[in-house]
């Protein structure tokens, strides 16, 4: 297990304060309308002593079980060098797993794919549902509730393109503030009816449970909002590390919550009217519109993270040959992680718009939510059990049972969702399998492309036979040929040779392979081979949370004994075209889908950061 550079004591106040601004948006922002649904949404339950006391008890223990043991004690044990998030575990999976089974790396796919649901639903659920307090102010405002989200909602897609360099060192500070706010509104309520502290006493939640049968199971459809944001604290593990994430949890973010939905409890139990707003209604009337603003900014910082995540997602799945290459914007010179990708960000606000103006309400908002995130939940621990297993080397039985017991509760709130189908559930889950559709006919059919072309390989010796028997004209410079395969004389050699007939002094066969780990030691993830005729194989090796950089690699291949001039070095890539009607052996669909999706991927220039003004494309077309 990898302790991670960045929790340092020295820097930990920091990254505490940095967690604390990105990663705990979405669960922070939860109370706004976690206990709300279970009272006042479609399946709400009547407010009784007894029916407030299960649910804060269900609640408490949620808190708890799946995010204090399961997440921050069991499931961030799982890094890849420091890394986390779900392709991490599938990263491990393929990397270090004694089976790496192609169905497990198939399910944590489609675990990958539900979080581009989850990165829509949030921003659309949390924008409006803060904004909806302006509704609890006055009646006068609530025809421009969804209007006023929309607005917001654009704003936040349209100023992605800046990055959070500039505006990130406002987010620890307001969500401090925040939660300071947070407890505080709980603490001014628990003393009306101390009687809800002893909440947290698991028995009101099993006496719940018990009494109320298939409708304790609904409600538990409810209670799991208030636990949605779980899986970015491992997803963001890379970004901060570890420790700064437990601490900020156990120390500020967990009391805070807890308090908040106490004092939401005791509110409804002196006034069971108010079910409909509990969270406003904590506030008084001078500080409604003050706790309104403050919402809204929270949402924003809560839509901000996971909109981040949607980019650094795709930028994870484009290295792991599991998505069409995309334009990626660095949004900052320090932080190699802030990226924006256009054409992400777009789809993006279209979706979350589109949400907002079918559903108009966050309660209805509600039925859509918790499938993707549940979905997620359930296969991060099935793919913790398998590296508890291979990589921990923990005995079969000990991962089973504790692996166990949190797919137990993980399946029991997937069952409680799985009602939410019909009312919106339905489209987390059919963006998910048509982001998963996209990702494995990308990876088939590369994969597919790539032996096509080995296939029509020259083996290196023959085509040295031919330099030697044929001896081309050699001109001044360098001539680096780029090919996905270290072996062989790739396909784009023999073609400029053979039409024209020169080859540079030197010529360089450049392969950029990305490893199944996060980062690369740049000492060890550079290989020069110097072969015969003036040719050498260079091979950069990358891990797949960096930005491939060919002319870097290349800096550091000179360390190794390479001879090149920067300013004298043309870069030779292949535009491969395949043919409208191939085929591929996919089926049909995903053959034209992956025909369609090739020639929409954007140029490697950009992707390896290639000097443009140096770089010639050949044409290669290729019949399948």
């Amino acid at each position: 297990m990898s302790t991670h550079p960045h929790s340092s004591s020295s820097r930990l106040p920091f990254l505490v304060l940095a967690a604390l601004g990105v990663v705990y948006g979405d669960i922070g922002t939860s109370p706004l309308y976690a206990l709300r649904e279970c009272f006042a949404g479609e399946h709400g339950i009547p407010v009784t002593p007894d029916n407030v006391l299960g649910v804060l008890s269900m609640i408490f223990w949620s808190l708890i079980v799946t995010v204090s043991i399961k997440y921050l004690v069991f499931v961030m044990r799982a890094d890849n060098q420091g890394e986390g998030g779900i392709l991490a575990l599938v990263a491990l999976i393929r990397s270090r797993a004694r089976v790496a089974h192609p169905t497990l790396i198939a399910i944590g796919l489609f675990g990958a794919a539900l979080l581009y649901g989850d990165g829509v639903i949030t921003p659309a659920i949390s924008v409006l549902s803060a904004v909806e307090g302006l509704g609890v102010a006055t009646h006068v405002f609530e025809p421009f509730i969804v209007p006023i989200t929309v607005v917001i909602l654009i704003g936040l897609f349209i100023v992605q393109s800046r990055g959070t360099a500039g505006i990130g060192t406002v987010f620890g500070p307001v969500m401090i503030l925040w939660f300071i706010i947070l407890a505080l509104l709980g603490l001014s309520h628990i003393s009306d009816n101390p009687v809800v502290l002893t909440a947290i006493y698991p028995a009101h939640a099993l006496r719940f449970l018990a009494d109320h049968g298939l409708a304790a199971f609904i409600t538990l459809g409810a209670v799991f909002l208030s636990v949605t944001g779980a899986e970015a604290l491992y997803a963001d593990m890379g970004h901060f590390g570890r420790v700064p994430i437990r601490v900020a949890w156990f120390t500020f973010v967990v009391p805070a919550l807890v308090l908040n939905y106490l004092g939401q409890g005791a509110l409804l139990l002196s006034h069971p009217e108010f079910s409909e707003a509990p969270f406003y209604r904590l506030a008084p009337s001078w500080g409604l519109y003050p706790l309104v603003f403050l919402s809204t900014f929270a949402t924003v910082i809560a839509s901000q993270a996971v909109i981040s995540g949607a980019f650094s997602l795709t930028q994870q799945a484009m290295q792991l040959g599991y998505s069409p290459r995309f334009d990626i914007h660095h949004t900052s010179a320090e932080e190699k992680g802030q990226v924006y990708i256009p054409e992400v960000n777009w789809l993006l606000m279209f979706a979350t718009l589109g949400l907002v103006l079918w559903f108009r309400t966050s309660t209805n908002l509600a039925a859509a939510y918790g499938m993707a995130v549940t979905t997620t939940m359930v296969i991060t621990t099935m793919l913790a059990y398998v590296v508890a297993r291979e990589r921990w080397g923990w005995n079969r039985w000990v991962a089973a049972v504790i692996s166990g017991a949190f797919l137990l509760t993980d399946l029991a709130f997937f069952g409680a969702n799985v009602i939410k189908i019909e009312h919106g559930g339905w489209f987390p889950l059919l963006l998910a399998g048509a982001v998963y559709g996209v990702m494995t006919t990308w990876h088939t059919g590369r994969q597919v492309v790539t032996r096509r072309l080995a296939e029509t390989e020259v083996p290196l010796e023959r085509f040295f036979e031919t330099v030697d028997r044929r001896p081309p004209h050699r001109i001044s410079g360098t001539g680096i040929f780029m090919t996905a395969r270290p072996e062989g004389a790739p396909p784009i050699l023999v073609h400029h040779l053979t039409h024209n007939k020169v080859l540079h002094e030197q010529v360089v066969l450049l392969t950029v392979s990305i490893a199944d780990v996060p980062t690369v030691n740049p000492d060890e993830g550079i290989t020069v081979e110097a072969l015969r005729y003036g040719f050498t194989r260079v091979v950069a090796r990358f891990g797949y949370m960096e930005q491939p950089d060919v002319p870097a690699a290349l800096a550091r291949a000179q360390e190794k004994g390479l001879r090149l001039d920067p300013v004298d070095t043309t870069y030779y890539l292949a535009h491969l075209t395949l043919f409208v009607h191939a085929r591929l052996g996919m089926g049909a669909w995903r053959d034209k889908l992956f025909v369609f999706l090739s020639k929409n991927a954007r140029r490697a220039t950009n992707f390896f950061q290639i000097p443009p003004d140096r770089v010639v494309e050949i044409g290669i077309q290729l019949e399948m």
